[in-house]
C-alpha cells in the first residue's frame, strides 16, 4: 500500500470513540464507532469489496462513500440510540434487526458508477452457537429485500443495488486466524454455453474477516495491510498513544491535535470483551456499576426487540439473564 500522506484528519466521532475506551469500559458500542470512520471504513473496503482494488484510501475515505456512515446500536454512553442510514429492519419472524454499520457507496466502472449497501458487522465469538457465514448471507438477504419500495418500485429490478456484508471476527482459531474469505454469487453452466452479466446476478458478497495476534506482521509476511492495522488497533498490548502513532506512521492517517490531546490511553477490545464476553458472564469482581449499565443497555435492547442472544453479545450479560429480564 502506498503510504502516501492522507489529508483526512480523524474526525470528532473517532476521537470520542476512542477516548471512550480509556479503563477497562470498552463497550461494543465504541468499537462500532471507531469502525465507522470514514478513513478506517476505507480500508475494509479497499479489501473487501473488489469495486475498489485500484482506488485509493484516500479517494475511498473522500469520494466514495456516500453521507455520514452511523451506528444502528444504543449508545451506552448517552443512552441514546444514534441514527443514520436505515440500520433497522423487520425480520418476519424475528422481530427487528439491527445492523452495527450500514452505508451507501459508489465505486466507478467505465460506463459510469455503481451504486452498493455495505454492512459492517464487529462481532466477538466466532462461534456463538451457530455459522456467521449464515447470518452474513441472511442480512445480505434482507439488505436485497428491504430495497424495494426505497431504491426501486413497481417491479423496476434494474435498480436494485449490489450488497456486502463484512465481518471482523476476533478471538478466530488459529486455522483460520489472519484470514479474509468472500463468499459471492457466480454462474455455473449445467447445461448449454450461456453468458449472462456479471452486474445482473452478481448483487451479493459476504466477507469474513479472521482476525489475529497484532504480531502478525511480524512473523507472516503475506499478512494484509487491512489485518496489520485493526490486529493492532484493537490489540490489547498496544497503548492509545501507540495506535495513534501506527495510525499516522504506518496508515498515513494524521491524527488531530484535539486527538493528541484528549487520548491518554485505549483501554484494548480483546481484555474488555473476554471479562464481559455473555457466555463467562461478569466476574464476580467486577465494578457494579459496570453490570448495572449492561443490564441497562439490556432493558433498552428489549424494547426495540433484539433476541436475548443479540443482547448477551452485546452487552456482555449471559443470555439467560437477559430471558430473565425479558420475563419480567
Amino acid at each position: 500500500m502506498s503510504k502516501q500522506k492522507l489529508n483526512t484528519k480523524i474526525n470528532t466521532r473517532l476521537t470520542t470513540a476512542i477516548k471512550a475506551t480509556d479503563g477497562k469500559i470498552m463497550y461494543d458500542a465504541s468499537c462500532k464507532k471507531i469502525l465507522a470512520d470514514k478513513t478506517i471504513l476505507a480500508f475494509i473496503m479497499k479489501e473487501c469489496v473488489a469495486e475498489y482494488a485500484d482506488i485509493t484510501i484516500k479517494d475511498i475515505a473522500e469520494r466514495y462513500i456516500e453521507g455520514t456512515p452511523d451506528v444502528g446500536v444504543t449508545d451506552v454512553f448517552s443512552g441514546k440510540t444514534i441514527q443514520g442510514l436505515p440500520t433497522e429492519l423487520l425480520a418476519s419472524s424475528s422481530g427487528k434487526i439491527f445492523f452495527d454499520i450500514r452505508y451507501k457507496a459508489i465505486a466507478p466502472k467505465d460506463d459510469g458508477y455503481i451504486e452498493l449497501i455495505i454492512n459492517v458487522e464487529a462481532q466477538n465469538d466466532q462461534y456463538p452457537g451457530y455459522p456467521l457465514l449464515k447470518r452474513g448471507i441472511y442480512y445480505s438477504c434482507l439488505m436485497i429485500s428491504s430495497q424495494y419500495g426505497t431504491e426501486f418500485d413497481k417491479l423496476n429490478y434494474n435498480k436494485l443495488k449490489k450488497v456486502y456484508s463484512i465481518w471482523l471476527c476476533r478471538n478466530a482459531p488459529e486455522s483460520v486466524a489472519n484470514s479474509i474469505v468472500a463468499y459471492e454469487m457466480n454462474e455455473k453452466n449445467i447445461v448449454g454455453s450461456v453468458k449472462e452479466k456479471k452486474e445482473h446476478y452478481d448483487l451479493l458478497t459476504v466477507v469474513m474477516v479472521h482476525l489475529g495476534s497484532a504480531k502478525e506482521k511480524e512473523k507472516n509476511k503475506q499478512s494484509s495491510d487491512m489485518l496489520n492495522l485493526f490486529n493492532r488497533l484493537f490489540s490489547q498490548e498496544i497503548r492509545a498513544q501507540e495506535k495513534l502513532k501506527i495510525l499516522e506512521e504506518e496508515y498515513a492517517i494524521s491524527p488531530s491535535e484535539e486527538l493528541e490531546r484528549e487520548v491518554v490511553e485505549m483501554c484494548n477490545w480483546s481484555k474488555t470483551v473476554e471479562d464481559t464476553a455473555g457466555k463467562r458472564g461478569f466476574d464476580r469482581g467486577h465494578a457494579e456499576g459496570v453490570e448495572e449499565k449492561a443490564i441497562e443497555m439490556a432493558k433498552k435492547l428489549l424494547k426495540r426487540g433484539l433476541s436475548p442472544l443479540e443482547i448477551a453479545e452485546d452487552s456482555g450479560l449471559r443470555v439467560e439473564v437477559v430471558e430473565k429480564l425479558q420475563k419480567n
